[in-house]
């Protein structure tokens, strides 16, 4: 990991940042992030972790070369490069293989980490929950174990058997790899209590009047200061990638008065490590319980259609393994967050249902809080009861469980007209659910 070789605060680690660009064409040009955008990306990254980023790169890659990725003369030009700038560790912003990343570490005689990587040791810095720290533990080694390739002497050390460390003959990259799966299958066991519990947590939230908000959107967005200014909470808020890694949930109030529960995840980025998509998949799942969707984009950044193209990915991606609803862009909301660095929202170009807010400044939270409530209040259903005088318990859990909008007390019966969640109107009239809490 990269906080393992790096220096002290007095001798910061020199690092640079190579992005090997391959420019797609057709339908996808449109969407595909250009070359400046995603190397000051990868800057952002590099530099969230402390690494002072001395010399960058853009690459063209004309063809994938199984030894190195990059072409011999690229290696060549940049091994000059990189000792002239004094770099002990090279970011490659892309996917390497473990043979590729173990060829450039021997051509450019220095650490050498790529994208995944990276964003496995800034979520490892982030964590701040021991939920957290078990889901990047168990992506990091999931992500290790792929790189105990035969490419370090002490790997290829034979050793004889003792007790449980090894049988006979039994080489160092073996035990290796045996004790980092008996650690992830420990991780596993340990991750799918922790999912037993939040789905505990989230069946007792069903049983509030409380529907749930998700914030979701690409690192950076301003999810985090949003959910703040929506809440009043204190949420770690700063202009860094990555500055929220747990979910987090407060109570928020809509114009009407409804209560809604907010929920602050995680934000995502291009290319998200498979290990971790399947790793936080605990955290995603808040995202599947929600409501609704409030998919917040920077609406000031170059490459916000990018950004926006890469969550619709992940969310379809989701949606794909049966994680989320198909129709889940149905239950969303995109909010192009701050309009204060464009003018002010009226100076944002919306589409549909969209919101233009300025999380910093207030501007624009009135009318999102509004479209929540519509939002919501479209959603639910309208249902007429006949309550008896005497069943005040039935009568309360209307009242805390919808929105009541008529009532006509009778001698013999209170006339009840109730706006209700679906799922609140089934356990109204379950005959073994009535009134329960």
């Amino acid at each position: 990991m990269v906080t393992e070789s790096s220096a002290t605060d007095a001798a910061p680690t020199r690092a640079a940042v190579i992005l090997p660009w391959e420019k797609l064409s057709g339908e996808h040009a449109d969407t595909k992030r250009a070359a400046d955008a995603r190397l000051a990306e990868a800057v952002g990254l590099a530099a969230s972790i402390g690494l002072v980023v001395v010399h960058t790169a853009i690459l063209p890659l004309r063809a994938r070369r199984p030894a190195t990725l990059l072409g011999p003369g690229q290696v060549e030009e940049q091994h000059k490069l990189l000792e002239e700038a004094g770099v002990t560790l090279v970011i490659v912003d892309a996917a390497l293989s473990p043979v590729q990343q173990r060829n450039l570490e021997k051509a450019w005689n220095c650490k050498v980490i790529d994208r995944t990587g990276l964003i496995l040791d800034i979520f490892g810095e982030r964590a701040a929950t021991s939920e957290g720290a078990l889901q990047v533990e168990l992506a990091h080694l999931d992500y290790q174990r792929s790189r105990l390739v035969r490419s370090w002497t002490h790997l290829e050390r034979q050793r004889g058997g003792f007790g449980f460390l090894g049988g006979p003959g039994e080489t160092q990259i073996e035990a290796d790899r045996r004790l980092i799966g008996d650690r992830i299958a420990r991780l596993k066991k340990e991750l799918e209590q922790v999912r037993r519990t939040r789905d505990l947590h989230r069946r007792t939230r069903k049983r509030t009047p409380f529907p749930v908000v998700a914030l979701v959107g690409y690192t950076n967005a301003g999810k985090s200061t949003l959910f703040n200014a929506l809440t009043g909470a204190t949420v770690v808020a700063r202009d860094q990638l990555f500055a929220t890694l747990d979910p987090t949930m407060r109570g928020l109030t809509l114009p009407s008065g409804r209560r809604v529960i907010l929920s602050d995840t995680v934000g995502f980025i291009s290319e998200l490590p498979t290990e971790l998509v399947a790793a936080f998949r605990a955290t995603l799942e808040e995202v599947a319980e929600a409501d609704i969707i409030l998919h917040v984009r920077d609406a000031a950044h170059p490459d916000s259609g990018a950004q926006r193209a890469d969550v619709i990915a992940v969310l379809d991606g989701l949606a794909a393994d049966g994680v989320l609803a198909e129709d889940w862009p149905a239950h969303s909301i995109e909010v192009l967050n701050k309009a204060d660095l464009l003018g002010g929202v009226e100076q944002v170009s919306v589409r549909g249902t969209s919101v233009a807010v300025s999380a910093m400044s207030g501007e624009g939270l009135d009318r999102l809080a509004a479209v929540i409530d519509e939002r919501i209040a479209a959603g639910m259903e309208i249902a007429t009861y006949d309550i008896a005088p005497s069943d005040g318990a039935r009568l309360a859990w209307l009242y805390s469980h919808g929105e009541v909008i008529g009532r006509d007390d009778g001698e013999t019966a209170i006339n009840v007209r109730v706006r209700l969640l679906p799922a609140d109107r089934a356990r109204f009239e379950r005959p073994d659910g009535v009134g329960s809490a």
